[in-house]
């Protein structure tokens, strides 16, 4: 499909947005930073996945909706690319509009790149079976991209994946979906290229409800290349809050899937959205939109013991107000050890109902401190996804929603410490 123009809030607007954000007025306990809108979506919109950086600096995201008038009439979602002006603007471009049969709605998963430069992702429902894809997006030399689908997923074989995929060393892809499967509790898949230009698709685990059940995010390797990854549902305890769970490669080519974690939904988290980040020590790192000291969430770390037990431990809390609540993004390291991330609710008073913060995590002798780098109210609303470091250590973001009436469907952020 040919590149298409974006539809953006008029340039006014646009700067007025970004005037009010970035000199906006923040209690003293917040870090001093500027926030700055780099784009505002209008047409294809309701971005939610992570974004993905190139080495020339372009960002490259995907929108839930908008971009026609199809999948009932709110559009069945694009795959977008901001470009960097040497004047500090970013021009917004669309690389593919879902049609519906090639795709449609990209919940939460963002896109990745191979070393060929070209792009992949999934779509949540859309394709042959109405189910979801697997896609690639490969650039045309006249700089239009080609979309391809790379699967379409039947139902016993996954459904509905809300995650993005990764590569291993050999080429060959790995996600989750959410539903399918046994039950329809989702499973873990493989996709293997072919030398013919062909996919083949293999479940590695179908879930079963006491091992995980319907899982939201994507994978990680560790160096072994054992999976780890999270469910937002299933597990031990009543509730059914989710888990963490380990992936193994067995010599036969079957993989045996392990419990690392069950989350009560109390005091320790539960209904895990996120994926998950390792240290260098090999600990884990992750969020739970729900549980916590106070019903709002939990950042968490799992430490394995020489036994290969794992100890969960609470790093921060949220407790709903000003420092936000219910993180449905995972959190990243920089190289200090801080860890950032999102909070898609609460934050800023002046938002009734909530509109979340960006917010950093500081190791101390006495545990970890929370400080606030952002909070939304207005220009920017509900961050759902994570947030991505340039080399210069600036922090770069979504929202699902922009809180004005000018422009309500999202936006790209940028935060300068």
């Amino acid at each position: 499909m040919q590149t298409k123009k974006s539809c953006v809030i008029p340039t006014a607007a646009l700067a007025l947005a970004t005037l009010v954000s970035a000199f906006a007025i923040v209690p003293s306990a917040w870090a001093e930073n500027t926030y700055k809108i780099l784009h505002a979506f209008q047409c294809a919109h309701t971005p939610t996945g992570t974004l993905t950086r190139d080495t020339a600096g372009n960002l490259y995201g995907t929108t839930y909706l908008g971009g026609g008038t199809g999948c009932g009439g709110g559009g069945c979602g694009v795959v977008w690319k901001l470009k960097p002006n040497p004047n500090g603007t970013w021009t917004a471009s669309i690389l593919h509009h879902f049609t519906g049969t090639d795709g449609a709605w990209p919940y939460l998963a963002g896109v990745i790149f191979d070393s060929a430069g070209n792009l992949y992702g999934t779509t949540m429902v859309g394709g042959s079976f109405g189910f979801g894809v697997v896609f690639r997006l490969k650039p045309n030399p006249n700089g239009t991209w080609t979309e391809s689908v790379l699967h379409n997923f039947t139902g016993a074989d996954g459904a509905r994946p809300r995650a993005g995929v990764i590569f291993d060393s050999a080429g060959n892809l790995y996600g989750t979906t959410n539903g399918g499967g046994t039950n329809d509790n989702g499973v873990v898949f493989k996709l293997q290229p072919n030398p013919n230009g062909t996919w083949t698709q293999s479940v590695l685990h179908m879930f079963s409800g006491a091992d995980g059940s319907s899982p939201q995010a994507g994978l990680i390797f560790d160096a072994a290349g054992n999976l780890y990854g999270t469910t937002a549902n299933g597990g031990t305890f009543t509730g059914e809050t989710g888990v963490v769970f380990k992936l193994q490669p067995n010599p036969d080519g079957t993989w045996t899937e392990s419990v690392l974690y069950s989350f009560t939904g109390a005091a320790d988290g539960g209904f895990s959205f996120a994926g998950l980040t390792f240290d260098a020590a090999g600990n884990l790192y992750g969020t739970t939109t729900g549980g916590g000291t106070h019903g709002y969430g939990v950042v968490f770390k799992l430490t394995a013991s020489a036994s290969g037990t794992w100890t969960e431990s609470v790093l921060r809390s949220f407790t709903g107000g000003s420092d936000g609540g219910l993180p449905s993004g995972g959190v990243i390291f920089d190289t200090a050890g801080n860890l950032y991330g999102t909070a898609s609710d609460k934050g800023n008073p002046a938002c009734t109902f909530g509109c979340g913060v960006v917010f950093k995590l500081i190791p101390t002798s006495n545990g970890w401190t929370e400080t606030v780098l952002h909070s939304f109210a207005g220009y920017g609303e509900y961050p759902e996804a994570s947030v991505i470091f340039d080399p210069a250590g600036n922090l770069y973001g979504t929202t699902s929603n922009n809180g004005t009436t000018t422009s309500p469907f999202g936006v790209v952020f940028e935060i300068t410490p």
